[in-house]
């Protein structure tokens, strides 16, 4: 005798079947949704990355310069310890930039600053080039292909002369340190860098009115956008004495206090903040080959979130008037040269506040015994060795408030 299945039973069957149907449906619709957001994020984000590693411009021309001279460069001494020269360009080319005089088809470094990384990157020292230091320039390959015969001029001649290879060259020859980066910066590039931060405070202890520069400012803390900053930094005759010594330690405190704000969590932490930073960043940027990505800044810069800020320190290398010419600058010696003896050999550099000249230790002397014996011992003294502490140079940290 045969059983059959009820219509109510059937009927059941029929719905959880349906149900697992429409479930099944819908994890996969869940699914596709999922991988297409997956893909329209990795999508964007590689939209993003390829938009402002494609802001920066590869200085192709400099690296095939400086291979040429590749056995006459100076070697580094100092596993990952790296030096980056940092240009700062008074380029009138283009929109952006040509309000600020006439482009006469010709360019020099404005600012120059050699960034010595320590290996470890337990500090950072940034060391101020005077533009108007008389230096020996070498022969340099010109815009047009010929070649410039070597001279002795200002320093901010080899950027006009033969572009950033000319100048990195001139920095390795007076420095004797590898130059392992370079980074060239423009006028709009500056500025739009510092409005991306939403501008940077400065302490002004007297009240600027210069029309030359564009400023117009009181006493005091004062916040700076882009086109302000850029008349501070720049501004010679009207501040200060008008030395281009006071302008150099006014663009150092600058520069401590844009990273001080770039490194503070509201920049660094905020994604609506840091794409416009990053894009400011790498915008109006030209840089050796191996930087020009933002892996390459990336591998650079990790770092450097670590250093402490008393650690990021800014100075001028020791300079004096020249002197055939008071209106140019030569190096102070042997300051300088004890200078550039530590960042090549990745040596701490230690820095202070109104360091007078000819401050720095005596270095230990050979004895009669061929011992080394301080200088000021006497001829009967007993051969001792002794180790002088490290020299001073003259300078400031990022850590500093230019108001206190």
């Amino acid at each position: 005798m045969g059983y059959r299945v009820g219509p109510g039973v059937g009927a059941s069957a029929s719905g959880r079947g349906l149900l697992r149907r429409r479930r099944a449906r819908w994890v996969r619709i869940a699914a596709l949704v999922a991988v297409g957001l997956l893909v329209a994020g990795v999508a964007a984000g590689w939209a993003v990355y390829a938009k402002l590693s494609g802001n920066i411009t590869p200085d192709e021309a400099a690296a095939e310069e400086l291979r040429r001279y590749e056995k006459e460069r100076p070697t580094s001494l100092v596993k990952d310890a790296r030096n980056i020269l940092l240009i700062g360009s008074d380029s009138r080319h283009g929109d952006d930039n040509a309000r600020y005089g006439r482009d006469s088809g010709t360019e020099r470094s404005d600012t120059t600053i050699l960034l010595h990384l320590s290996a470890g990157r337990r500090s950072a020292t940034a060391v101020s080039l005077p533009r108007d230091l008389m230096v020996n320039l070498p022969g340099c390959r010109r815009r047009d292909g010929s070649r410039s015969a070597p001279r002795f001029a200002m320093f901010n001649q080899a950027f006009q002369m033969g572009g950033s290879a000319c100048t990195i060259r001139t920095v390795e020859k007076l420095t004797a340190i590898r130059v392992d980066h370079h980074v060239v910066v423009d006028f709009h590039g500056f500025k739009e860098m510092v409005d991306a931060v939403d501008g940077v405070e400065v302490c002004l202890r007297e009240p600027i009115d210069d029309r030359a520069a564009k400023l117009r400012l009181p006493a005091g803390r004062v916040t700076l956008d882009g086109e302000q900053a850029l008349g501070y930094v720049r501004a010679r005759k009207s501040l200060g004495d008008g030395s281009d010594t006071e302008r150099m330690e006014r663009q150092q405190r600058f520069l401590g206090a844009l990273v001080n704000k770039v490194r503070s969590n509201d920049v660094l932490l905020n994604p609506a903040k840091l794409y416009p930073v990053l894009d400011a960043a790498t915008s109006s940027l030209t840089t050796d080959p191996d930087l020009a990505s933002l892996r390459g800044l990336y591998e650079l810069v990790r770092g450097l979130r670590d250093i402490p800020m008393e650690q990021v320190q800014f100075l001028t290398v020791p300079r004096e008037s020249y002197a055939y010419d008071a209106n140019r600058d030569q190096l102070v010696e042997p300051e300088a040269d004890r200078l550039f003896e530590r960042l090549r050999t990745d040596a701490p550099v230690v820095i202070a506040r109104d360091v007078p000249r000819g401050s720095a230790p005596l270095r230990p002397t050979h004895s009669h015994d061929g011992s080394y014996a301080d200088s000021h011992a006497g001829p009967f003294s007993a051969p001792v060795v002794t180790v002088s502490p490290p020299p001073t140079f003259e300078g400031n940290t990022a850590a500093e408030d230019s108001c206190e």
